[in-house]
């Protein structure tokens, strides 16, 4: 299969982008190369035959338009997206413009693709979102988000991202263009931007900073590995029902505070300190973000029983899996760390529009 991909070098894109390449996808990787992409996330199948990169925004209908048509893919994975909350507190316009605006453009050239090609049955628009669309949840365990949670967003991010959901539900059954959707939770794993929880608190441990832990600690998020993401992702493309979403959980579910304690159990084993004591005499609480969402987590039984997807990793394997790449990456992430905003309390709302 022919697949465009949209924010390929972004941490998310960049490991489906991988996946596909590997099982013998032809992908091409439309990419605007803004603050957080890494052309590194790609680099090994950069010079694979079945690999192709344009760099190009997703706000720019034309250079969409030009890129669709040259390169004819037979579906759009659409992947590109401002996504990071507290940047979308202090500064919602990026948000808006791509997210919206840009998912906009990404169907009105995908419609009028697939309409000149005389609407070919297997073509396929996939779009990315976030199970953030739903809004916080109870500490009840039992109450989960499904396909049918009502949208209730709560941040400049999570809003962008509704709307976006549903512009694409709107352009299948107003146009019939072949859609299908999925809401995840909270992903990590290698070549995370170092903008996110895991990776600040693994970075700012390996130079004894503090390890910033919003309000006390106790929000729940469901952790889902990135590269057991991109094999759902592929999942639904390949086996998706048309007009149908599908919500993608790795059925992890533990608290910020707990999460940040595995990953300084896991350094003081892989790294210990130099004198002697453990990382989580680093942890310190910090001012809570405005609209913090209490709970978020999965109930993936529609991917299960429909497409017989399921997570195959362990918050713990994938923890260790996380932690070990980044000891070994150095050269990847310490460039990363003099890009602007990263290392600064962002999300306060306090910053110029």
């Amino acid at each position: 299969m022919k697949i465009l991909v949209t924010g390929g070098t972004g941490f998310i894109g960049s490991a489906v982008i991988r996946l596909a390449v590997a099982r013998g996808h032809s992908v091409i990787n439309v990419d605007a190369l803004t603050y957080a992409a890494c052309l590194e996330n790609v680099a090994s199948v950069a010079n694979s035959p079945l690999y192709a990169f344009e760099q190009a925004d997703i706000r720019k209908h034309a250079a969409l338009e030009r890129i669709v048509a040259s390169h004819q893919p037979e579906a759009v994975m659409h992947l590109a997206a401002e996504s990071h909350v507290d940047r979308s507190i202090d500064g919602p316009a990026d948000f808006i413009e791509t997210n919206i605006i840009g998912t906009f453009n990404m169907l009105e050239v995908a419609r009028e693709y697939w309409e000149h090609r005389g609407r070919p049955e297997g073509f396929r628009f996939h779009h990315i979102s976030t199970d953030e669309v739903y809004g916080s949840l109870p500490p009840d365990p039992g109450v989960k988000f499904t396909e049918e949670t009502p949208y209730d967003p709560r941040s400049p991010y999570s809003a962008s991202k509704a709307g976006s959901d549903h512009l694409v539900r709107a352009w299948h059954e107003t146009y019939g263009l072949p859609v299908v959707l999925t809401n995840c939770s909270n992903n990590y794993g290698p070549y995370h931007f170092p903008e996110k929880l895991i990776p600040v608190v693994i970075l700012n441990a390996l130079e004894d900073k503090p390890l910033p832990i919003y309000g006390d600690g106790s929000n729940v998020r469901d952790w889902l590995y990135v590269e057991d993401h991109a094999d759902a992702l592929l999942t639904v493309l390949e086996k998706g029902e048309v007009g149908r979403s599908y919500n993608i959980g790795g059925e992890n579910e533990c608290s910020n505070l707990e999460l940040v304690q595995t990953i300084c159990g896991i350094l003081d084993r892989l790294r210990p300190r130099e004198d002697g004591g453990t990382y989580a005499d680093l942890i310190t609480f910090v001012a809570d973000r405005p609209g913090h969402d209490a709970r978020y987590a999965i109930d993936p039984t529609r991917i299960r029983e429909e497409l017989g997807w399921c997570p195959s990793v362990t918050i713990e394997e994938g923890l260790e899996r996380t932690v070990r790449w980044y000891l070994d990456n150095e050269a990847w992430w310490r460039p990363l760390l003099a890009r602007k905003g990263v290392g600064e309390r962002l999300g306060t709302g306090k910053a110029a529009p």
